[in-house]
Protein backbone atom coordinates (compact mmCIF):
# COMPACT_ATOMS: atom_id res chain seq x y z
CA UNK A 1 0.00 0.00 0.00
CA UNK A 2 1.00 3.62 -0.29
CA UNK A 3 3.74 5.19 1.77
CA UNK A 4 2.77 8.42 3.52
CA UNK A 5 5.64 10.22 1.79
CA UNK A 6 4.74 8.60 -1.54
CA UNK A 7 8.22 7.14 -1.95
CA UNK A 8 9.54 3.60 -2.22
CA UNK A 9 12.22 2.55 0.23
CA UNK A 10 14.32 -0.59 0.44
CA UNK A 11 14.44 -0.01 4.16
CA UNK A 12 11.34 -0.43 6.27
CA UNK A 13 10.72 2.31 8.82
CA UNK A 14 8.56 0.97 11.59
CA UNK A 15 8.57 4.02 13.81
CA UNK A 16 9.66 7.55 13.09
CA UNK A 17 7.71 9.54 15.66
CA UNK A 18 8.00 10.19 19.38
CA UNK A 19 7.47 6.84 21.06
CA UNK A 20 6.32 5.63 24.43
CA UNK A 21 6.54 2.31 26.18
CA UNK A 22 3.66 0.95 28.17
CA UNK A 23 5.06 -2.47 28.88
CA UNK A 24 5.69 -1.89 32.55
CA UNK A 25 3.57 -0.46 35.30
CA UNK A 26 5.91 2.45 35.93
CA UNK A 27 5.39 3.76 32.38
CA UNK A 28 9.07 4.31 31.64
CA UNK A 29 9.57 6.07 28.33
CA UNK A 30 11.72 4.52 25.63
CA UNK A 31 14.07 6.80 23.70
CA UNK A 32 12.63 8.78 20.83
CA UNK A 33 13.98 6.97 17.77
CA UNK A 34 13.11 5.10 14.62
CA UNK A 35 13.21 1.36 14.04
CA UNK A 36 14.81 0.78 10.65
CA UNK A 37 15.94 -2.50 9.12
CA UNK A 38 16.59 -3.89 5.68
CA UNK A 39 13.81 -5.83 4.02
CA UNK A 40 14.49 -9.53 4.54
CA UNK A 41 16.57 -8.95 7.66
CA UNK A 42 15.65 -10.91 10.80
CA UNK A 43 13.79 -8.20 12.65
CA UNK A 44 13.80 -9.57 16.19
CA UNK A 45 17.18 -10.71 17.41
CA UNK A 46 17.21 -9.68 21.05
CA UNK A 47 14.83 -8.60 23.80
CA UNK A 48 15.43 -4.92 23.13
CA UNK A 49 14.23 -5.41 19.54
CA UNK A 50 10.95 -6.81 20.85
CA UNK A 51 10.56 -3.89 23.25
CA UNK A 52 11.20 -1.41 20.44
CA UNK A 53 8.67 -3.08 18.17
CA UNK A 54 6.14 -3.07 20.99
CA UNK A 55 6.65 0.66 21.37
CA UNK A 56 6.17 1.02 17.63
CA UNK A 57 2.87 -0.83 17.27
CA UNK A 58 1.42 0.88 20.34
CA UNK A 59 2.38 4.25 18.96
CA UNK A 60 0.81 3.35 15.61
CA UNK A 61 -2.41 2.35 17.34
CA UNK A 62 -2.52 5.48 19.45
CA UNK A 63 -1.81 7.59 16.38
CA UNK A 64 -4.93 6.25 14.63
CA UNK A 65 -7.26 7.27 17.45
CA UNK A 66 -8.95 10.63 18.07
CA UNK A 67 -8.22 13.56 15.73
CA UNK A 68 -9.57 13.05 12.21
CA UNK A 69 -10.28 9.41 12.99
CA UNK A 70 -13.19 10.58 15.18
CA UNK A 71 -14.20 14.04 14.03
CA UNK A 72 -14.81 13.32 10.33
CA UNK A 73 -17.79 11.08 11.10
CA UNK A 74 -19.38 13.63 13.39
CA UNK A 75 -19.04 16.71 11.20
CA UNK A 76 -20.34 14.74 8.21
CA UNK A 77 -23.60 13.82 9.92
CA UNK A 78 -26.29 15.64 11.90
CA UNK A 79 -24.68 16.66 15.18
CA UNK A 80 -22.83 19.85 14.22
CA UNK A 81 -23.12 23.08 12.22
CA UNK A 82 -20.23 25.06 10.73
CA UNK A 83 -19.61 28.47 12.31
CA UNK A 84 -19.06 31.73 10.49
CA UNK A 85 -15.31 31.40 11.13
CA UNK A 86 -14.85 27.73 10.26
CA UNK A 87 -12.72 28.65 7.25
CA UNK A 88 -13.86 25.64 5.22
CA UNK A 89 -12.03 23.29 7.59
CA UNK A 90 -13.57 19.87 6.90
CA UNK A 91 -16.02 21.76 4.73
CA UNK A 92 -16.31 19.25 1.90
CA UNK A 93 -17.22 16.34 4.16
CA UNK A 94 -19.49 18.56 6.28
CA UNK A 95 -21.50 19.55 3.23
CA UNK A 96 -20.96 16.29 1.30
CA UNK A 97 -21.61 18.28 -1.85
CA UNK A 98 -19.78 18.29 -5.18
CA UNK A 99 -16.57 19.29 -3.40
CA UNK A 100 -16.45 16.00 -1.49
CA UNK A 101 -14.45 13.90 -3.93
CA UNK A 102 -11.82 11.20 -4.10
CA UNK A 103 -9.20 13.97 -3.96
CA UNK A 104 -10.21 14.95 -0.42
CA UNK A 105 -7.02 15.21 1.66
CA UNK A 106 -8.71 14.23 4.93
CA UNK A 107 -9.98 10.98 3.42
CA UNK A 108 -6.52 10.29 2.01
CA UNK A 109 -4.97 10.82 5.46
CA UNK A 110 -7.56 8.56 7.10
CA UNK A 111 -6.85 5.78 4.61
CA UNK A 112 -3.08 6.23 4.53
CA UNK A 113 -2.42 6.27 8.26
CA UNK A 114 -4.40 3.08 8.78
CA UNK A 115 -2.55 1.27 6.01
CA UNK A 116 0.86 2.43 7.22
CA UNK A 117 -0.10 1.15 10.68
CA UNK A 118 -1.30 -2.15 9.18
CA UNK A 119 2.05 -2.49 7.38
CA UNK A 120 3.80 -2.26 10.74
CA UNK A 121 1.45 -4.72 12.43
CA UNK A 122 2.08 -7.15 9.57
CA UNK A 123 5.85 -6.82 9.98
CA UNK A 124 5.60 -7.39 13.73
CA UNK A 125 3.37 -10.46 13.36
CA UNK A 126 5.67 -11.98 10.73
CA UNK A 127 8.73 -11.30 12.88
CA UNK A 128 7.24 -13.13 15.87
CA UNK A 129 6.14 -16.02 13.68
CA UNK A 130 9.73 -16.29 12.45
CA UNK A 131 10.93 -16.54 16.06
CA UNK A 132 8.36 -19.25 16.75
CA UNK A 133 9.32 -21.14 13.60
CA UNK A 134 13.00 -20.97 14.54
CA UNK A 135 12.29 -22.28 18.04
CA UNK A 136 13.95 -19.22 19.55
CA UNK A 137 13.76 -18.76 23.31
CA UNK A 138 12.86 -15.14 22.56
CA UNK A 139 9.55 -16.39 21.20
CA UNK A 140 8.55 -17.36 24.75
CA UNK A 141 9.27 -13.92 26.21
CA UNK A 142 6.27 -12.13 27.76
CA UNK A 143 6.88 -9.04 25.65
CA UNK A 144 6.98 -11.17 22.50
CA UNK A 145 3.55 -12.56 23.34
CA UNK A 146 2.28 -9.05 23.95
CA UNK A 147 3.76 -7.86 20.66
CA UNK A 148 2.01 -10.43 18.52
CA UNK A 149 -1.24 -10.34 20.54
CA UNK A 150 -1.46 -6.57 20.36
CA UNK A 151 -0.51 -6.45 16.69
CA UNK A 152 -3.38 -8.81 15.85
CA UNK A 153 -5.77 -6.70 17.94
CA UNK A 154 -4.66 -3.41 16.42
CA UNK A 155 -4.89 -4.84 12.90
CA UNK A 156 -8.43 -6.01 13.58
CA UNK A 157 -9.34 -2.56 14.89
CA UNK A 158 -7.79 -0.87 11.84
CA UNK A 159 -9.65 -3.05 9.36
CA UNK A 160 -12.91 -2.53 11.24
CA UNK A 161 -12.49 1.23 10.86
CA UNK A 162 -11.65 0.93 7.17
CA UNK A 163 -14.57 -1.43 6.55
CA UNK A 164 -17.03 0.85 8.32
CA UNK A 165 -16.03 3.81 6.19
CA UNK A 166 -15.20 2.50 2.72
CA UNK A 167 -17.57 -0.42 2.30
CA UNK A 168 -21.27 -1.18 2.81
CA UNK A 169 -22.47 -2.83 5.98
CA UNK A 170 -22.09 -6.56 6.39
CA UNK A 171 -25.86 -7.05 6.55
CA UNK A 172 -26.53 -5.06 3.37
CA UNK A 173 -23.53 -5.99 1.23
CA UNK A 174 -21.35 -8.86 2.47
CA UNK A 175 -20.42 -9.79 -1.10
CA UNK A 176 -19.69 -6.23 -2.22
CA UNK A 177 -16.28 -4.58 -2.38
CA UNK A 178 -14.70 -3.24 0.78
CA UNK A 179 -10.98 -2.44 1.10
CA UNK A 180 -7.73 -4.18 0.10
CA UNK A 181 -6.85 -6.92 2.53
CA UNK A 182 -3.13 -6.95 3.25
CA UNK A 183 -1.78 -9.31 5.89
CA UNK A 184 1.80 -9.78 4.65
CA UNK A 185 4.22 -6.95 4.00
CA UNK A 186 4.99 -6.60 0.29
CA UNK A 187 5.75 -3.09 -0.89
CA UNK A 188 5.45 -4.12 -4.54
CA UNK A 189 1.97 -5.63 -4.15
CA UNK A 190 -1.03 -3.98 -5.79
CA UNK A 191 -3.96 -5.74 -4.10
CA UNK A 192 -7.53 -5.50 -5.31
CA UNK A 193 -10.38 -4.73 -2.94
CA UNK A 194 -11.61 -7.67 -0.90
CA UNK A 195 -15.29 -8.18 -0.17
CA UNK A 196 -16.95 -7.01 3.03
CA UNK A 197 -17.26 -10.64 4.15
CA UNK A 198 -13.58 -11.33 3.51
CA UNK A 199 -12.50 -8.29 5.50
CA UNK A 200 -14.77 -9.13 8.43
CA UNK A 201 -13.59 -12.75 8.35
CA UNK A 202 -10.05 -11.43 8.73
CA UNK A 203 -11.12 -9.18 11.60
CA UNK A 204 -12.60 -12.19 13.38
CA UNK A 205 -9.47 -14.27 12.73
CA UNK A 206 -7.27 -11.49 14.09
CA UNK A 207 -9.40 -11.11 17.22
CA UNK A 208 -9.23 -14.88 17.76
CA UNK A 209 -5.45 -14.81 17.40
CA UNK A 210 -5.19 -11.81 19.68
CA UNK A 211 -7.17 -13.55 22.39
CA UNK A 212 -4.73 -16.48 22.35
CA UNK A 213 -2.03 -14.11 23.59
CA UNK A 214 -4.03 -11.50 25.50
CA UNK A 215 -6.81 -13.63 26.97
CA UNK A 216 -4.80 -14.11 30.14
CA UNK A 217 -4.05 -10.41 30.63
CA UNK A 218 -6.21 -9.47 33.60
CA UNK A 219 -8.60 -6.55 33.54
CA UNK A 220 -8.02 -3.51 35.63
CA UNK A 221 -9.09 0.10 35.85
CA UNK A 222 -7.40 2.07 34.38
CA UNK A 223 -5.50 -0.40 32.16
CA UNK A 224 -2.73 1.26 30.18
CA UNK A 225 -2.24 -1.76 27.91
CA UNK A 226 -4.69 -4.09 26.17
CA UNK A 227 -6.34 -6.72 28.34
CA UNK A 228 -8.72 -9.59 27.68
CA UNK A 229 -11.53 -7.09 28.30
CA UNK A 230 -10.39 -4.85 25.46
CA UNK A 231 -10.32 -7.82 23.08
CA UNK A 232 -13.84 -8.74 24.21
CA UNK A 233 -14.98 -5.15 23.68
CA UNK A 234 -13.74 -5.31 20.09
CA UNK A 235 -15.44 -8.68 19.71
CA UNK A 236 -18.67 -6.96 20.79
CA UNK A 237 -18.20 -4.31 18.09
CA UNK A 238 -17.42 -6.98 15.52
CA UNK A 239 -20.44 -9.13 16.34
CA UNK A 240 -22.75 -6.10 16.25
CA UNK A 241 -21.41 -5.19 12.80
CA UNK A 242 -22.04 -8.68 11.41
CA UNK A 243 -25.47 -8.91 13.08
CA UNK A 244 -24.49 -11.82 15.34
CA UNK A 245 -26.53 -10.37 18.17
CA UNK A 246 -26.25 -13.27 20.60
CA UNK A 247 -22.47 -13.07 20.66
CA UNK A 248 -22.48 -9.26 20.63
CA UNK A 249 -24.57 -9.21 23.80
CA UNK A 250 -22.52 -11.97 25.41
CA UNK A 251 -19.20 -10.20 24.87
CA UNK A 252 -20.51 -6.81 25.98
CA UNK A 253 -22.06 -8.24 29.14
CA UNK A 254 -18.90 -10.21 29.91
CA UNK A 255 -16.97 -6.94 30.14
CA UNK A 256 -19.74 -5.15 32.05
CA UNK A 257 -19.94 -7.97 34.57
CA UNK A 258 -16.29 -7.64 35.54
CA UNK A 259 -17.48 -4.52 37.44
CA UNK A 260 -14.06 -3.00 36.80
CA UNK A 261 -15.52 -0.17 34.72
CA UNK A 262 -18.28 1.91 36.27
CA UNK A 263 -20.49 4.57 34.72
CA UNK A 264 -20.13 8.18 35.83
CA UNK A 265 -23.25 9.28 37.69
CA UNK A 266 -22.68 12.96 38.44
CA UNK A 267 -21.06 16.02 36.90
CA UNK A 268 -17.85 15.62 38.90
CA UNK A 269 -17.30 11.99 37.94
CA UNK A 270 -18.05 12.58 34.26
CA UNK A 271 -15.59 15.50 34.33
CA UNK A 272 -12.97 13.08 35.61
CA UNK A 273 -13.53 10.97 32.49
CA UNK A 274 -13.14 13.67 29.89
CA UNK A 275 -11.41 16.55 31.66
CA UNK A 276 -8.87 14.96 33.95
CA UNK A 277 -8.45 11.46 32.48
CA UNK A 278 -8.99 9.95 35.93
CA UNK A 279 -12.34 8.27 35.41
CA UNK A 280 -13.58 4.70 35.69
CA UNK A 281 -15.15 4.16 32.25
CA UNK A 282 -12.29 3.36 29.81
CA UNK A 283 -11.66 -0.30 28.96
CA UNK A 284 -8.13 0.92 28.22
CA UNK A 285 -6.58 4.36 28.58
CA UNK A 286 -3.26 4.87 26.85
CA UNK A 287 -0.47 6.88 28.41
CA UNK A 288 -0.35 10.60 27.62
CA UNK A 289 1.71 13.51 28.90
CA UNK A 290 2.88 16.96 27.89
CA UNK A 291 5.73 15.38 25.92
CA UNK A 292 3.69 12.42 24.61
CA UNK A 293 0.57 14.15 23.36
CA UNK A 294 -2.32 12.27 21.75
CA UNK A 295 -4.16 13.54 18.68
CA UNK A 296 -6.26 16.64 19.29
CA UNK A 297 -9.90 17.46 18.53
CA UNK A 298 -10.10 21.21 19.00
CA UNK A 299 -12.63 22.12 16.30
CA UNK A 300 -15.51 22.22 18.78
CA UNK A 301 -13.99 24.63 21.30
CA UNK A 302 -10.91 26.31 19.84
CA UNK A 303 -10.07 27.90 23.16
CA UNK A 304 -7.97 30.99 22.48
CA UNK A 305 -6.49 33.79 24.52
CA UNK A 306 -7.88 37.23 23.71
CA UNK A 307 -7.41 40.69 25.23
CA UNK A 308 -10.25 39.98 27.62
CA UNK A 309 -9.15 36.43 28.55
CA UNK A 310 -10.05 33.01 27.19
CA UNK A 311 -12.75 32.66 24.56
CA UNK A 312 -14.32 29.87 22.55
CA UNK A 313 -13.52 30.08 18.83
CA UNK A 314 -15.01 26.85 17.46
CA UNK A 315 -15.22 25.77 13.85
CA UNK A 316 -18.39 23.81 14.65
CA UNK A 317 -21.22 24.25 17.14
CA UNK A 318 -23.53 21.44 18.21
CA UNK A 319 -26.72 21.38 16.18
CA UNK A 320 -30.05 22.13 17.72
CA UNK A 321 -30.97 18.57 16.81
CA UNK A 322 -28.18 17.25 19.02
CA UNK A 323 -28.79 19.57 21.97
CA UNK A 324 -32.52 18.81 21.91
CA UNK A 325 -31.83 15.11 22.50
CA UNK A 326 -30.96 15.82 26.15
CA UNK A 327 -33.10 16.60 29.15
CA UNK A 328 -32.04 19.30 31.62
CA UNK A 329 -31.26 16.64 34.23
CA UNK A 330 -28.83 14.77 31.98
CA UNK A 331 -25.25 15.08 33.28
CA UNK A 332 -23.98 14.81 29.71
CA UNK A 333 -25.74 18.06 28.86
CA UNK A 334 -24.36 19.63 32.02
CA UNK A 335 -20.72 18.76 31.32
CA UNK A 336 -20.39 18.10 27.59
CA UNK A 337 -22.11 21.36 26.61
CA UNK A 338 -21.35 24.86 27.90
CA UNK A 339 -23.14 28.21 27.63
CA UNK A 340 -21.32 30.33 30.18
CA UNK A 341 -17.65 29.60 30.92
CA UNK A 342 -16.20 31.76 28.14
CA UNK A 343 -17.51 34.22 25.54
CA UNK A 344 -17.61 33.31 21.86
CA UNK A 345 -14.96 34.77 19.59
CA UNK A 346 -15.93 35.25 15.94
CA UNK A 347 -14.76 37.61 13.21
CA UNK A 348 -12.08 39.16 15.37
CA UNK A 349 -14.10 40.09 18.43
CA UNK A 350 -15.74 38.58 21.48
CA UNK A 351 -19.48 38.06 21.58
CA UNK A 352 -21.50 37.73 24.73
CA UNK A 353 -22.91 34.20 24.73
CA UNK A 354 -26.69 34.61 24.68
CA UNK A 355 -27.41 30.95 25.28
CA UNK A 356 -25.45 29.15 22.56
CA UNK A 357 -24.22 25.69 23.56
CA UNK A 358 -20.57 24.88 22.84
CA UNK A 359 -19.58 21.19 22.71
CA UNK A 360 -17.03 20.61 25.48
CA UNK A 361 -16.84 16.82 25.74
CA UNK A 362 -13.63 17.10 23.70
CA UNK A 363 -12.34 20.19 25.53
CA UNK A 364 -9.17 18.30 26.49
CA UNK A 365 -6.87 17.93 29.47
CA UNK A 366 -4.89 21.08 30.24
CA UNK A 367 -1.98 18.92 31.42
CA UNK A 368 -1.17 18.11 27.78
CA UNK A 369 -0.78 21.74 26.72
CA UNK A 370 2.22 23.87 27.72
CA UNK A 371 0.05 26.99 27.98
CA UNK A 372 -2.26 25.30 30.45
CA UNK A 373 -5.18 25.89 28.08
CA UNK A 374 -7.05 22.70 27.09
CA UNK A 375 -6.47 22.05 23.39
CA UNK A 376 -8.72 19.08 22.69
CA UNK A 377 -6.23 16.42 23.77
CA UNK A 378 -7.25 13.58 26.05
CA UNK A 379 -5.59 10.30 26.86
CA UNK A 380 -6.72 7.79 24.24
CA UNK A 381 -9.65 5.66 25.37
CA UNK A 382 -10.50 3.33 22.47
CA UNK A 383 -13.71 1.95 23.95
CA UNK A 384 -15.72 3.19 26.93
CA UNK A 385 -18.03 1.08 29.08
CA UNK A 386 -21.04 3.19 28.05
CA UNK A 387 -20.75 1.88 24.50
CA UNK A 388 -20.89 -1.70 25.77
CA UNK A 389 -24.17 -0.99 27.58
CA UNK A 390 -25.51 0.27 24.25
CA UNK A 391 -24.22 -2.77 22.35
CA UNK A 392 -25.81 -5.09 24.90
CA UNK A 393 -29.13 -3.23 24.75
CA UNK A 394 -29.23 -3.13 20.94
CA UNK A 395 -28.15 -6.76 20.59
CA UNK A 396 -30.78 -8.00 23.02
CA UNK A 397 -33.44 -5.87 21.36
CA UNK A 398 -32.59 -7.33 17.95
CA UNK A 399 -33.04 -10.80 19.41
CA UNK A 400 -36.47 -9.91 20.79
CA UNK A 401 -35.25 -10.08 24.39
CA UNK A 402 -36.97 -6.89 25.52
CA UNK A 403 -36.41 -7.38 29.24
CA UNK A 404 -32.65 -7.72 28.91
CA UNK A 405 -32.50 -4.88 26.40
CA UNK A 406 -34.28 -2.44 28.67
CA UNK A 407 -32.13 -3.51 31.64
CA UNK A 408 -28.93 -2.31 29.99
CA UNK A 409 -30.47 0.74 28.33
CA UNK A 410 -32.05 1.89 31.58
CA UNK A 411 -28.84 1.30 33.52
CA UNK A 412 -27.06 3.77 31.25
CA UNK A 413 -29.95 6.25 31.29
CA UNK A 414 -30.22 6.15 35.09
CA UNK A 415 -26.49 6.75 35.50
CA UNK A 416 -26.67 9.77 33.19
CA UNK A 417 -29.74 11.31 34.83
CA UNK A 418 -31.98 10.71 31.82
CA UNK A 419 -35.56 9.45 31.86
CA UNK A 420 -35.96 5.69 31.61
CA UNK A 421 -37.51 4.50 28.36
CA UNK A 422 -38.47 1.41 26.46
CA UNK A 423 -35.72 -0.24 24.40
CA UNK A 424 -37.22 0.24 20.95
CA UNK A 425 -35.41 1.49 17.85
CA UNK A 426 -36.24 5.13 18.51
CA UNK A 427 -34.91 5.24 22.06
CA UNK A 428 -31.89 3.05 21.38
CA UNK A 429 -30.84 5.21 18.45
CA UNK A 430 -31.33 8.38 20.49
CA UNK A 431 -29.19 7.00 23.31
CA UNK A 432 -26.38 6.08 20.93
CA UNK A 433 -26.47 9.68 19.63
CA UNK A 434 -26.41 11.19 23.11
CA UNK A 435 -23.77 8.90 24.57
CA UNK A 436 -21.22 8.57 21.77
CA UNK A 437 -21.30 12.03 20.19
CA UNK A 438 -17.75 13.14 19.49
CA UNK A 439 -16.42 9.58 19.50
CA UNK A 440 -16.47 8.97 15.75
CA UNK A 441 -19.33 6.46 15.74
CA UNK A 442 -22.23 8.42 14.26
CA UNK A 443 -21.74 7.42 10.62
CA UNK A 444 -21.30 3.73 11.38
CA UNK A 445 -24.43 3.77 13.55
CA UNK A 446 -26.55 5.40 10.85
CA UNK A 447 -25.24 2.90 8.30
CA UNK A 448 -25.93 -0.04 10.60
CA UNK A 449 -29.49 1.10 11.24
CA UNK A 450 -30.08 2.01 7.59
CA UNK A 451 -31.81 5.28 8.50
CA UNK A 452 -29.76 8.23 7.23
CA UNK A 453 -30.80 11.59 8.68
CA UNK A 454 -33.40 14.18 7.70
CA UNK A 455 -31.94 17.40 9.08
CA UNK A 456 -29.36 18.94 11.34
CA UNK A 457 -31.26 22.06 12.28
CA UNK A 458 -29.26 24.70 14.13
CA UNK A 459 -29.53 26.09 17.63
CA UNK A 460 -31.87 29.07 17.39
CA UNK A 461 -29.62 31.19 19.60
CA UNK A 462 -26.69 30.57 17.24
CA UNK A 463 -28.81 31.64 14.28
CA UNK A 464 -30.05 34.73 16.08
CA UNK A 465 -26.47 35.74 16.88
CA UNK A 466 -25.36 35.04 13.31
CA UNK A 467 -22.70 32.59 14.51
CA UNK A 468 -23.23 30.07 11.71
CA UNK A 469 -22.74 29.55 8.01
CA UNK A 470 -26.25 29.56 6.64
CA UNK A 471 -26.06 29.32 2.86
CA UNK A 472 -25.86 26.02 1.02
CA UNK A 473 -25.83 22.58 2.63
CA UNK A 474 -25.01 23.61 6.17
CA UNK A 475 -27.96 22.89 8.45
CA UNK A 476 -31.72 22.73 7.71
CA UNK A 477 -31.10 22.04 4.03
CA UNK A 478 -28.72 19.13 4.69
CA UNK A 479 -30.09 15.60 4.82
CA UNK A 480 -28.88 12.18 3.76
CA UNK A 481 -31.03 9.25 2.73
CA UNK A 482 -29.96 5.83 3.98
CA UNK A 483 -29.04 4.99 0.38
CA UNK A 484 -26.83 8.08 -0.07
CA UNK A 485 -23.56 6.99 -1.68
CA UNK A 486 -21.56 9.28 0.63
CA UNK A 487 -22.00 6.74 3.42
CA UNK A 488 -19.27 4.81 1.58
CA UNK A 489 -16.30 7.13 1.38
CA UNK A 490 -14.32 7.40 -1.87
CA UNK A 491 -11.18 5.37 -2.45
CA UNK A 492 -8.50 8.11 -2.54
CA UNK A 493 -7.43 9.18 -6.03
CA UNK A 494 -3.77 8.65 -5.26
CA UNK A 495 -4.41 4.98 -4.43
CA UNK A 496 -6.27 4.49 -7.69
CA UNK A 497 -3.41 6.06 -9.64
CA UNK A 498 -0.69 3.86 -8.15
CA UNK A 499 -2.76 0.67 -7.99
CA UNK A 500 -4.65 -0.18 -11.19
CA UNK A 501 -6.32 -3.14 -9.47
CA UNK A 502 -8.52 -0.87 -7.37
CA UNK A 503 -11.97 0.34 -8.42
CA UNK A 504 -13.82 3.36 -7.11
CA UNK A 505 -16.97 3.36 -5.00
CA UNK A 506 -20.23 4.19 -6.73
CA UNK A 507 -21.01 7.90 -7.04
CA UNK A 508 -17.48 9.25 -7.22
CA UNK A 509 -15.75 10.34 -10.40
CA UNK A 510 -13.10 8.16 -11.98
CA UNK A 511 -9.45 9.15 -11.71
CA UNK A 512 -8.30 11.69 -14.24
CA UNK A 513 -4.70 12.61 -14.88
Amino acid sequence: MMNIMKNTFNKIILLGVSALALASCNLDLYPTTAIVYDEGQVALQKASDVSSFLVGVRTNFRGTQSGIFYLLDDVMCDGFNATIDYGNNYGAIHRTDEDFTAADSDILDFWAYYYVAIKNYNIAIAAVHQLQSDGSDLAKDDNTNLLIGESYLYRAAAYMQLARHFGPTYAKGASELCVPLVTVYDQAARPARATVAEVYNQIKADLDSSYVYLGGVESENIAMVPTADLVNAYYARYYLDVADYANAAEKAVEVINTQKYTLATDEKSIQNEYGNDTGTEPIMQMYASLSEQPNAINIYTGLTSTNSGLSYAPYFLPSGKLVDQYEASDIRLQYWFDQSDYPLYFQGSNRVNTGVYVFTKRLGNAAYQSSGIPSGRNAIKPIMIGELYLIAAEAYQKQGQAKSAVTYLNALQEARGASLTAANDEYLQREWFRETVGDGLRMSCLKRWGVGFTTRYAQQAALDDQDLMTQGDYFDTRSMEASDYHFNWPIPNYELKVNPNLVQNTGYAAVTE
